[in-house]
């Protein structure tokens, strides 16, 4: 039953990547290249949602079942390595080298500390 509830909360956080990057596309020109300003946004809040479920767990607040379903299942799904790599590497082959190590170091940090963040709120 659990893997039931990961899948549905994997969609659910399919969903908010989607609409994230749906808002964010509609607002700029066609062709333009911009920062994946949406990628960044959806990782920091998967990374504030892991950081935030892990320190529930350890303290008892959440049980073991529900920590795949938030962690694995919305979280896995609202956040994207793949798109993040791709981005960069577009940034990069377009020759925007600043941008491309930009990105590469906002998702590092925003990644790491919204999980310390979330961790240490809900600890």
């Amino acid at each position: 039953m659990t893997a039931l509830w990961v899948g549905l909360a994997a969609v659910l956080g399919a969903l908010i990547r989607f609409a994230a990057d749906s808002w964010f596309a509609r607002r700029q020109r066609p062709g333009d290249v911009s920062f994946p300003t949406a990628t960044l946004l959806v990782n920091g809040a998967g990374s504030f949602l892991i950081g935030a479920c892990f320190a529930l767990l350890t303290r008892g607040a959440l049980d073991s079942g529900g920590y795949p379903v938030a962690a694995a299942g919305l979280a896995g799904g609202l956040t994207t390595f793949s798109s993040w790599t791709v981005a960069a590497l577009t940034l990069w082959m377009d020759r925007r080298y600043l941008a491309a190590a930009g990105n590469l170091a906002a998702n590092l940090v925003l990644g790491v500390g919204a999980a310390a963040a979330g961790r240490l709120l809900f600890s």
